[in-house]
């Protein structure tokens, strides 16, 4: 039997928030949660303090990063790498919800936790950082202002659809999954905008290579 002294605390991490979501569902985003789970897994009184000694809101927080990793993780053993780049979106989305189903209810309570106003940074810091990896597996690569407005796009996408799922009582969340192919065609259509406006202005004059002209003259 794994003992606490066999893993750092941080290697507790995984298999701690696994059961805390367990308990989350009735206790909420607590420390009772935490240490139920804990006590589960046999950890001494305490240790749990020492695997998230950011409490809850810390927990809530690797949860997060999990179901980001566990997510990349099905993607590619679905073969993500030869989807085209709206089918990989769509279905890292979808994993993402998918996964969570069981703990449906957790995600429901640390929803409520990241809507108040003093974990408003944490709750956009993570929301952006799953968009960011989903672009990434999809083969996005941009660093300029579209690395930005990909990200952003896709947020309110996941967002509103994890809402959506939040809510949907439909047999197999057949509703959420229509409401996700909507929004993501809003997401490709808008790619294409960008694009077609890109072309359309590449041979116009730069403003900045002008007003280099004003500052630095031909000689």
């Amino acid at each position: 039997m794994t003992t606490s002294t066999d893993r750092t605390p941080q290697e507790w991490q995984d298999d701690l928030i696994e059961g805390t979501m367990m308990h989350a569902a009735f206790d909420g985003w607590t420390w009772t949660a935490i240490e139920r789970a804990a006590s589960e897994l046999g950890l001494p009184e305490g240790y749990a303090r020492l695997v998230f000694p950011g409490g809850p809101l810390e927990a809530i927080e690797h949860m997060m990063r999990r179901a980001d990793r566990m997510m990349l993780v099905e993607l590619e053993r679905r073969g993500g790498a030869s989807m085209r780049i709206r089918e990989r979106i769509t279905a890292a989305v979808r994993i993402r919800l998918e996964q969570a189903i069981p703990h449906r209810e957790a995600v429901r309570r640390a929803l409520g936790v990241l809507a108040l106003l003093q974990h408003a940074a944490l709750s956009a810091k993570s929301l952006w950082r799953t968009a960011d990896v989903i672009w990434r597996a999809a083969g996005d690569t941009a660093t300029d202002y579209n690395h930005y407005t990909k990200r952003a796009t896709l947020s309110a996408v996941y967002s509103s659809t994890l809402l959506a799922w939040i809510a949907d009582s439909s047999e197999g969340f057949v509703d959420t999954w229509a409401f996700l192919d909507r929004r993501i065609d809003n997401v490709m259509q808008f790619e294409k905008v960008k694009a077609s406006l890109r072309n359309s202005t590449v041979n116009l004059p730069s403003l900045t290579r002008f007003l280099g002209r004003l500052r630095y003259p031909a000689r």
